[in-house]
C-alpha cells in the first residue's frame, strides 16, 4: 500500500523533511526553503492563550437520553419525550492550576456539558460541587488571584488562599466541601456533576420554574486521601486523563443520571434561603430530586487540542424553554465566559467543529474577523432586509425575570438561617466522626502554614460560627501543628 505524501500547507509535496536547503555542502541555509520557514513559523504560533481558570482539562463525546417526562416543566425540544437522545460533549477540568498541572489535586472540578440540540447548542457549565466560594461576580478576579501562583514567589501561597477565605465568610460552605472527603476525586468517572447555579425552565404554557441540576455518577463516588493523591501524582500527573481515555477505549462507558430540583417561580420570594445564592443548596427535603435522564460518554476526541482545548462553553447558550435566573454569579458568567473564548479563540470560535451546532445552521449577521469560514458574499449582511434574510421569532427563550434596583452593599438575610454559616454547619453535622476528623486535618494542614495569626483566627471564627465543635476542633488541630 502506497504511503500518503507529506505536503506543505498549500498542498505541495515535500521533497525533504530531514535536511534544510543550504548553499552547498555545509553552507548557510537558504531563505528559499519554504518548507523550513513555514514549519518554524507555524511552530512559533502553536500555543494560544491558556484558560485563566479550568485550564487543565479532559473531555469526551457521548449522548443524553431522556428517561422521565419533564415536559410539564420545560418546552426544551431535547427534553420533550422519553427515549429522545441528544449528542453532547463533556469537558472535565481542575480550576486553579495551569494546563500542565496534575489531575489528582484538592480542587473543585469543572463539569461542562454541551448538548447539540435541534434548537441549537445548550451549554450547562457546572462543577462537581453544588455550591461555590463566592456569591457575587465582582469578587471572582480577586478570588482567583488568591488561589493562583503568587506574583513574587511564583507558587500557590497558603497566606493568599486563607486570607481571601478569612475575608469571605460566604466561602465557609464550599471550604467545608473542598476540605472534606470528596475534595480529591479518584477519577472524573467517580464524581458527581452539578449545574451549581439556579436556572429557569419554562413550559409550553409560559409557566416558569427554577431548577438545579444534579448529575449523579453511576460508577459510585470514589475519592482520594491527600496521601493517596500525592502518591498518584508522583507516578502519573495525568491520572484522570489516563483513566477516562482508557475506560472509553476499552468500552467501559461512564454514565451519570441527571436529576433536577424544581421550584415553582412563585415560591422563590418566600423560600427560607435565597434560592439564587451560589453558596447555598436547596435541601432535598424541601425540593426532592426528580429524575430526567441518563448521560453516557462513549467516544474519545481524536485531537485533544482541537476538541478539548478549543471547546468553548458559555452559560448564555440557552435554547427555548431554558433560561437564566437572578443568580448574580450566573449573571456575571453570562458575559465572562463568552468573552474569554472570544479572546482565546477569536470571534469565530463557534465555527470550530466541536463548538458548531449540529442539527441547526447558525443564521446570523455576524461577519468577518479572524478565521471567518462562513463568508456568504451573496447574502445581505444587515437586518431587517428585503432579501429573505433570517428574521427574529418574537418568542423569548424563557420567561422574563423580575428586576429589582440596587439596595446596598449587603442586604440583610430574608430568613434567620439564610446566612453564610448555617448550611456549612449542617454539612459538618451530617458527617461521620471519621469524616469530621479528616476534614479538620485537611483544613489544619493548610491553615497552619499561614504566617499571620489574624488570618488564622478569622478562618477559625468562620468554622465556629458554622458549628462550635467544628471551630474548636480546627483551632486545636492548628495549634497542635504550630506548637
Amino acid at each position: 500500500m502506497s504511503k500518503r505524501v507529506l505536503t506543505t500547507e498549500s498542498g505541495a509535496p515535500v521533497a525533504d523533511n530531514q535536511n534544510s536547503a543550504t548553499a552547498g555542502v555545509g553552507g548557510p541555509i537558504l531563505l528559499q526553503d519554504q518548507h523550513l520557514l513555514e514549519k518554524l513559523a507555524r511552530f512559533n504560533r502553536e500555543r494560544i492563550p491558556e484558560r485563566v481558570v479550568h485550564a487543565r482539562g479532559s473531555g469526551a463525546y457521548g449522548h443524553f437520553e431522556v428517561t422521565d417526562d419533564v415536559s410539564a416543566y420545560t418546552s426544551a425540544a431535547f427534553l420533550s419525550e422519553v427515549g429522545k437522545k441528544t449528542e453532547l460533549f463533556l469537558r472535565f477540568s481542575t480550576v486553579a492550576d495551569s494546563l500542565g498541572g496534575a489531575d489528582a489535586v484538592r480542587d473543585p472540578r469543572g463539569f461542562a456539558v454541551k448538548f447539540y440540540t435541534e434548537e441549537g447548542n445548550y451549554d450547562l457549565v457546572g462543577n462537581n460541587t453544588p455550591v461555590f466560594f463566592i456569591k457575587d461576580p465582582i469578587k471572582f478576579p480577586d478570588f482567583i488571584h488568591s488561589q493562583k501562583r503568587d506574583p513574587f514567589t511564583g507558587k500557590q501561597e497558603p497566606d493568599n488562599v486563607w486570607d481571601f477565605w478569612a475575608h469571605s465568610p460566604e466561602a465557609t460552605h464550599q471550604v467545608t466541601w473542598l476540605m472534606g472527603d470528596r475534595g480529591i476525586p479518584a477519577s472524573y468517572r467517580h464524581m458527581n456533576g452539578y449545574g451549581s447555579h439556579t436556572y429557569q425552565w419554562t413550559n409550553a404554557q409560559g409557566e416558569a420554574f427554577f431548577v438545579k441540576y444534579h448529575f449523579k455518577t453511576n460508577q459510585g463516588i470514589r475519592s482520594l486521601s491527600a496521601e493517596q493523591a500525592a502518591e498518584i501524582v508522583g507516578k502519573d500527573g495525568n491520572s484522570h486523563q489516563t483513566d477516562l481515555l482508557q475506560a472509553i477505549e476499552r468500552g467501559v462507558y461512564p454514565s451519570w443520571t441527571l436529576y433536577v430540583q424544581i421550584m415553582p417561580a412563585a415560591e422563590a420570594a418566600d423560600y427560607r434561603f435565597n434560592p439564587f445564592d451560589l453558596t447555598k443548596v436547596w435541601p432535598h427535603s424541601d425540593y426532592p430530586l426528580q429524575r430526567v435522564g441518563r448521560l453516557v460518554l462513549d467516544r474519545n476526541p481524536d485531537n485533544v487540542f482541537a476538541e478539548v482545548e478549543q471547546a468553548a462553553f458559555s452559560p448564555n447558550n440557552f435554547v427555548p424553554g431554558i433560561g437564566p435566573s437572578p443568580d448574580k454569579m450566573l449573571q456575571g458568567r453570562l458575559f465572562a465566559y463568552a468573552d474569554a473564548h472570544r479572546y482565546r479563540l477569536g470571534v469565530n470560535h463557534t465555527l470550530l467543529p466541536v463548538n458548531a451546532p449540529k442539527a441547526t445552521v447558525a443564521n446570523n449577521y455576524g461577519r468577518d474577523g479572524f478565521m471567518a469560514a462562513n463568508a456568504q458574499g451573496r447574502v445581505k449582511n444587515y437586518e431587517p432586509n428585503s432579501f429573505d434574510g433570517p428574521v427574529e421569532t418574537g418568542q423569548p427563550l424563557s420567561a422574563p425575570l423580575a428586576v429589582n434596583g440596587y439596595t446596598g452593599t449587603h442586604a440583610a438575610p430574608q430568613h434567620a438561617k439564610d446566612d453564610d454559616f448555617f448550611q456549612a454547619g449542617e454539612l459538618y453535622r451530617l458527617m461521620s466522626e471519621e469524616e469530621k476528623q479528616r476534614l479538620v486535618a485537611n483544613i489544619a494542614g493548610g491553615l497552619s502554614q499561614v504566617s499571620r495569626d489574624d488570618i488564622i483566627e478569622k478562618n477559625i471564627a468562620h468554622f465556629a460560627a458554622a458549628d462550635a465543635d467544628y471551630g474548636k476542633r480546627v483551632e486545636e488541630a492548628v495549634r497542635a501543628l504550630r506548637d
